[in-house]
């Protein structure tokens, strides 16, 4: 639900524009509406569209163009794994698939815990650092092999207070 505290945010982001280009201000609003509810639902791009005077298909062309939107609610720690060809070719998929299997979870999934959500990215632009992640859209993991990841999920684990290790599969 967007209030009129978040309307009044978005009039702060739309005033640094001029009043025909109110429309830029799409991805501000997008990141209001995350930062405030931690995803962005149809509901919400249905009402950033209707605020800036803009098709709600547009304002949802946006959502799902970057990977900084979250189109669902994730876990606490959101960990997206670049899978482009560089990382590819020095081993990104298999520490996709290292983290799917300690954390028991499949891409695009989150921990029954809430505290992890597995997603694959777009290239991150370092791929010189390949394999390469970000957590929580702001940190930047390189060079991530075993051993990084493990000690990356467990250090996260334990400053949340759970248990380090691997979680159990599901039947």
């Amino acid at each position: 639900m967007i209030t009129e505290a978040t309307k009044a945010r978005f009039a702060r982001e739309v005033a640094k524009y001029p009043p025909e280009q109110k429309q830029s201000a799409v991805m501000a609003c997008l990141a209001i509406v995350q930062q405030e509810q931690g995803w962005v639902s149809t509901e919400s791009e249905a009402v950033i569209a209707e605020y800036l005077g803009m098709p709600q298909i547009a304002v949802h062309e946006v959502t799902t163009f970057y990977n900084m939107y979250n189109q669902q609610p994730t876990g606490k720690f959101k960990l997206n794994v670049c899978t482009n060809l560089p990382c590819q070719l020095r081993d990104g998929q298999k520490a996709l698939h290292h983290l799917e299997k300690k954390l028991g979870i499949a891409m695009g999934e989150t921990t029954p815990d809430g505290l992890f959500t597995l997603q694959q990215s777009e290239c991150l632009g370092a791929c010189a650092d390949s394999p390469v992640m970000l957590v929580n859209d702001r940190t930047m993991c390189s060079f991530m092999d075993n051993d990084k990841l493990d000690q990356l999920v467990d250090g996260l684990r334990q400053a949340e207070g759970a248990a380090p290790g691997r979680v159990e599969e599901r039947a």
